[in-house]
């Protein structure tokens, strides 16, 4: 690896927490980055980590670099951004941000068609259920569901997905069917790992009604809260899009849908620098087209 990539993958290193994660969130092999590490410290005469068996935890030098790397890297892909969005059509990598079951079912499908449309194009998809740095981790799309911080990003609606609260066939025969939000309170739930996943439940036009659920089941990703609903281990709240096939199949059942907050949007966030890139203005239109063809459900 040459510097630039060796700060990559340092700044990669700091973020996830250790090697393999940042082996995977690159593409690379743990070996790779291993090397790339211990170049650049042997580079700067410094430990830039404390390594153990458990954790990898930044040096005091490692966390004084990486408050200069964010920057310098970001300020060196957005200068490779601007000389690619000269071109005719889109070429070079872009990066995208989108949570991991939505990106699977709705943005991945839209990816491989535009990679197979295009040669000059690839794609680097991050499919992670948290809100990134877009700028410092040199993001060039975000997907985000839910209302948007004011901030200096430019944000494009691309529809909406609803709150819904289900439960399996076989739960609701053996507990009953929850009729209100009160009645909701006294049955088990299901949490799931997340903002969502709080033990307080939002309900009503301007989400003024709560209700506060004591899970007896938890995990730690949305296709096991849902797996655990169809199980029958209780009710669990999610979005439409998470559920959909479920619901299709008669697999789980959709409760007391007149208390359900509005919509939440489904929107692309990205910085102004990105907006004349010819990657980035495809994949914004092909999730436009996407959206009107259809629905996030």
């Amino acid at each position: 690896m040459d510097r630039f990539e060796a700060l990559t993958a340092f700044v990669a290193v700091a973020d996830e927490g250790s090697f393999a994660g940042a082996a995977r969130s690159m593409n690379q092999s743990p070996a790779s980055v291993t090397r790339a590490i211990a170049g650049l410290e042997a580079h700067l005469g410094v430990s830039l980590f404390h390594r153990s068996t458990r954790v990898v935890a930044l040096s005091h030098e490692g966390a004084a670099l990486l408050e200069r790397a964010r920057p310098l890297i970001a300020d060196m892909r957005e200068a490779e951004h601007l000389l690619m969005g000269g071109a005719a059509v889109p070429r070079g990598e872009i990066h995208i941000t989108t949570p991991v079951m939505f990106g699977r079912l709705h943005v991945l499908p839209v990816v491989a068609r535009l990679l197979a449309e295009h040669d000059g194009l690839s794609a680097r998809m991050m499919l992670i259920d948290r809100n990134v740095r877009i700028i410092e981790e040199g993001v060039d799309v975000a997907v985000r569901i839910g209302h948007l911080d004011d901030s200096s990003l430019m944000a494009v609606k691309i529809g909406s997905v609803r709150q819904l609260i289900v439960a399996s066939p076989a739960y609701l025969a053996k507990r009953g069917t929850p009729r209100n939000i009160t009645d909701l309170a006294k049955h088990d739930s299901i949490a799931g790992a997340g903002i969502r996943f709080q033990n307080v439940w939002r309900f009503g036009p301007r989400g003024e009604k709560t209700v506060t659920m004591k899970p007896r089941f938890s995990l730690n990703s949305i296709e096991g809260t849902v797996a655990a609903a169809e199980a029958g281990a209780g009710v669990a709240n999610v979005l439409s899009y998470q559920v959909a096939s479920a619901l299709e199949k008669g697999c789980l059942v959709s409760l007391i849908e007149e208390e359900i907050p509005p919509p939440l949007p489904v929107q692309l966030l990205y910085h102004a620098s990105r907006a004349a890139m010819p990657s980035v203005r495809l994949f914004i239109d092909s999730m436009k087209e996407k959206a009107r063809t259809g629905s996030w459900r």
